[in-house]
């Protein structure tokens, strides 16, 4: 597994967790670091296999930002499915800089946000913050 965890995977309860899927290393960079500064403890993942790969760790995750278009054998929606499917109380927020997937996105989560790209940090943030409260 070559996922990249840049803080200590054991969170404190009070924070909660992001698993951020990005195969951009530096959006991925620059989302993180905005996540961590807002107080959320941030888990990184470059692929869908990665990001598996940690929800099947003890990592305990309580929201996955995934893009839709990634490289490897998944995407977003194949990893939103797995996650539907292994990980059901795990809350999904997916974006994508293609309308028409960006549409089928919003489909996919019906209980979660999606972002269209390009999107502002505090816009996520504040969807982040609305999921943690459902």
């Amino acid at each position: 597994m070559n996922a990249v965890r840049t803080r200590s995977d054991d969170a404190p309860a009070s924070q909660p967790t992001v698993l951020v899927v990005e195969d951009e290393v530096l959006i991925r960079m620059a989302v993180s670091d905005y996540l961590r500064e807002c107080g959320f403890h941030v888990v990184e993942a470059g692929s869908a296999d990665e990001a598996i790969e940690i929800l099947k760790s003890d990592t305990a995750v309580d929201i996955v930002f995934s893009d839709v278009n990634m490289p490897g054998k998944m995407d977003g929606f194949g990893l939103v499915q797995w996650i539907r499917r292994e990980r059901p109380q795990v809350k999904v927020i997916l974006t994508s800089g293609v309308t028409r997937k960006a549409k089928e996105a919003g489909s996919l989560c019906e209980d979660g946000p999606v972002l269209a790209k390009p999107y502002h940090h505090g816009d996520l943030e504040r969807q982040i913050r609305q999921l943690l409260a459902r």
